[in-house]
């Protein structure tokens, strides 16, 4: 790990202020925060992050989960992954995102783990975590090996020809299905970014992830107001039962009346290149019977564009059945 200068800041202003003289807030920023630390840490050890200053920002006030006036919830940038999880209003109201957290990693990294972290997790790709291998996400222009190397735990949606890593995150995966905001300060003041907006497609620029710029800083997210009677399930499909990604994951919040859906919002996990919202099973969803065949219309409409590689085609059916899964449980009486 490379030498580096230690912050500490009071208040968010100072902590913007030390970020945004960063050239980048993506891959290569010479200033990055630290919270729990449970992904910069690691990325610092193998040396595909090389920050010269870290700024500290858990002195700051923003570890409080709260309602809204509008009868949602505010979740502060530094809640730790357990506290969220364990939270009565998201236990009661958005039990999958309680779930999505319960089913990644571990208790202990669960309990250093922060909201803002997990929003911003990077890649378990094996080519951006070695240093000795090309990869156009760490070094643009260098190349994606992965494309015809070792692929099995990579994206089959969303991917493109500089790039086919998979977002790891549980947490997001949930959180794009109930539709968060993401509020942002820096120095163009603050922003409410929803959250299909906030993460990017590789396209031909996979070194960026968000819409993140110099200075910005995560403060807070917000979650809409529960919907009455909604049923909500989170489903993980991995090699192992503990500390282990997904190769396919699915979040679902639907609404019914009659036996017909009514609402529904879908997204994917272990899959796509950033957190998969599914407007084709959604629409596929809208006004049907809340029947098995149906659900597997929906996933057959989900996984419609996907793109396999060599080793990871499996992902495929995998996913459809995953999703088929989590809707059958989650319109169960339970």
């Amino acid at each position: 790990m490379n030498t580096f200068e230690f912050v500490r800041p009071a208040e968010p202003t100072a902590a913007t202020k030390f970020a945004a003289q960063a050239k980048t807030a993506q891959q290569g920023a010479d200033v990055r925060f630290i919270a729990g630390g449970t992904t910069l840490v690691d990325l610092m050890k193998l040396s595909v992050e090389n920050p010269t200053r870290v700024v500290d920002i858990n002195r700051l006030p923003l570890d409080k989960i709260e309602g809204t006036a509008d009868g949602g919830l505010k979740i502060g940038a530094t809640v730790r992954n357990s506290d969220l999880a364990h939270h009565p209003a998201v236990q009661k109201d958005y039990v999958v995102l309680s779930q999505a957290i319960l089913a990644g990693a571990s208790t202990q990294l669960r309990n250093m783990a922060t909201t803002a972290g997990n929003l911003l997790q990077r890649t378990r790709c094996m080519y951006f975590r070695n240093t000795a291998m090309p990869c156009n996400k760490r070094e643009p222009g260098t190349g994606c090996p992965a494309i015809t190397g070792a692929n099995r735990m990579l994206a089959v949606l969303g991917t493109s020809e500089q790039c086919i890593a998979t977002n790891p995150s549980d947490m997001c995966v949930a959180m794009a299905a109930l539709e968060v905001t993401i509020h942002v300060q820096g120095p163009k003041g603050e922003r409410a970014i929803p959250i299909a907006d906030f993460h990017l497609l590789p396209g031909k620029t996979p070194e960026r992830e968000t819409i993140m710029e110099p200075g910005d800083l995560i403060t807070h997210v917000t979650l809409p107001p529960p919907r009455a009677g909604s049923k909500q399930y989170y489903v993980k499909l991995r090699d192992r039962a503990s500390f282990e990604f997904a190769l396919a994951s699915a979040a679902v919040v639907l609404t019914l009346d009659g036996g017909k859906v009514t609402h529904a919002r879908v997204a994917l996990g272990g899959v796509g290149t950033k957190p998969w919202r599914s407007p084709e099973a959604e629409a596929a969803l809208a006004g049907q019977a809340a029947t098995a065949a149906n659900f597997r219309k929906a996933a057959e409409a989900a996984l419609r564009d996907a793109k396999p590689q060599s080793e990871n085609g499996f992902k495929i059916e995998l996913a459809k059945r995953c999703l088929a899964h989590a809707l059958n449980i989650a319109t169960k009486d339970r």
